[in-house]
């Protein structure tokens, strides 16, 4: 299969392609749009792309585009995120002045780098920044990246664990195009819906799912293509399975509408989880 990422080679994206394909052959794009371009194109078969971060929350731009794309989630990937900073070898910490990284990880390192008094600079891509820094050559600039990707840049590891939080994971999702079937271990849901626009429509709705067995993992807000309407992306867990899609979501909820399923997998297991 051909594999795409949002990224350059390096990249947490890459890492995480590497992690769930080894053996398949991976393409980075320069930004989200482009990479879900070539999902549709079919110049990929599966698109790996970050959707949360323990520290920073949703990837809005992720996020966006399931809403109005014809993709399904089919697997979900943790990866534990360790920033370094990256520079030209020899650089003092006291000579660094910008900090080049994607706007996901400037933010999870935002009370060091407002510490030290580095400029945030965001960059389409954390291995990206690395090249950028390795080819400007300048002293005063270092990138937030993978310290992995410091040795194919001739770069130097000047701080390790540049991070705001110890549990800083991002989550990542594996998408397909059109409708999937539901395998048997799949446990979790992903689903989009929009409620009444009435007091307490949503706990109502919220009560329902409890009440029939789901346990929501997360709930994000997002606006509609009509002002101030919003639809809601829900994760929640259930019995895995067809039949334990069933059990939740037949007969019909009658609190929510315009139900999507976003895509049915099985739920990742991070490093702390029994």
């Amino acid at each position: 299969m051909r594999i795409g990422y949002q990224g350059e080679a390096f990249s947490y994206s890459d890492r995480a392609s590497r992690e769930l394909f080894p053996d398949d052959e991976r393409i980075g794009f320069p930004s989200f749009v482009s990479a879900f371009e070539a999902l549709a194109a079919e110049e990929v078969d599966r698109l790996v792309v970050p959707i949360e971060n323990s520290t920073t929350g949703s990837v809005l731009p992720v996020l966006d585009r399931l809403a109005s794309g014809e993709n399904r989630i089919v697997a979900e990937h943790l990866v534990e995120v360790r920033h370094a900073l990256l520079g030209i070898p020899g650089t003092a910490m006291d000579q660094i002045e910008r900090v080049l990284s994607h706007p996901e990880a400037l933010g999870q390192a935002e009370s060091i780098i407002t510490h030290w008094g580095w400029e945030p600079v965001p960059v389409h891509d954390t291995a990206g920044a690395v090249r950028q820094v390795a080819e400007a050559g300048r002293t005063s600039d270092a990138a937030l990246a993978p310290v992995d990707a410091a040795a194919p840049h001739d770069l130097a590891v000047l701080m390790t664990d540049v991070i705001d939080r110890d549990h800083n994971t991002t989550r990542f999702v594996v998408l397909a195009r059109g409708d999937q079937p539901i395998p048997e271990d799949a446990d979790k849901s992903t689903i989009l819906f929009t409620t009444a626009h009435t007091p307490g429509a949503l706990a109502i709705a919220l009560t329902e799912l409890g009440l029939r067995g789901a346990n929501l993992t997360r709930i994000e807000s997002r606006p509609t293509e009509e002002a101030w309407r919003y639809r809601f992306f829900v994760d929640l867990t259930h019995p895995p399975g067809p039949e334990g899609v069933a059990s939740i979501f037949e007969p019909p909820l009658s609190t929510i509408s315009d139900l999507r399923f976003l895509g049915t997998y099985r739920a990742a297991r991070g490093p702390h989880d029994d």
